[in-house]
């Protein structure tokens, strides 16, 4: 099996990734290959991670097991909200340049916290930053779940807008897409 791949287009990075999640809904334990043969290959030869997750930090959201993913497979960056600064730029941006990903996927989920504490709370400290940005997100938004949305592709604008995300032709250019994990169910739904 090709673990991980940089020269995967975004629709086949994009099946990759939903049918890791299929395999997921009904397992047990993680399904990823993190063997010792696989860390010393990822060692010796480097990562090739065939597509980009920005994801919230949540505990019961971990993007490897839930596409199904091992070692080298995935670039995740994770932040409480899946929100955007310039750090997490960076971050796709270096994994677009020099490791050749041509998906990212924002992923959001249902009971997220951070969305609950933009609605209904006054956070302090360096919190607020974060919450901050998803009250930007989701507006006068009172409906958790369509805020949780609403915060999603909020994140997917803020990458599209970046004047470093490639812009050639489609097929190689980076695609952008939210996609939403239900943490009751485990199934990722695709915001295309």
């Amino acid at each position: 099996m090709n673990h991980g791949s940089c020269n995967l287009t975004a629709d086949e990075a994009l099946e990759r990734l939903r049918q890791g999640n299929a395999r997921y809904l009904n397992a047990s334990h993680a399904q990823g290959d993190v063997s010792p043969e696989l860390r010393q290959s990822t060692f010796r030869e480097g990562q090739h991670p065939y597509a980009i997750v920005l994801a919230c930090s949540d505990s019961r959201v971990i993007p490897e097991a839930i596409f199904s993913a091992g070692i080298g497979e995935l670039f995740v960056i994770r932040v409480a909200g899946n929100v955007v600064d310039k750090h997490q730029l960076g971050s796709i941006e270096y994994a677009e340049d020099h490791l050749g990903c041509n998906l990212v996927v924002v992923l959001g989920h249902t009971c997220c916290g951070a969305v609950d504490a933009a609605m209904h709370h006054e956070p302090y400290g360096t919190v607020k930053f974060i919450t901050d940005e998803i009250a930007d997100a989701i507006g006068n938004e009172t409906d958790e779940a369509a805020a949780c949305l609403a915060n999603v592709a909020h994140s997917v604008r803020r990458i599209e807008e970046s004047r470093k995300v490639r812009t050639d032709e489609a097929e190689h250019g980076l695609r952008v897409i939210g996609a939403l994990y239900r943490t009751d169910t485990g199934e990722v739904q695709f915001l295309e």
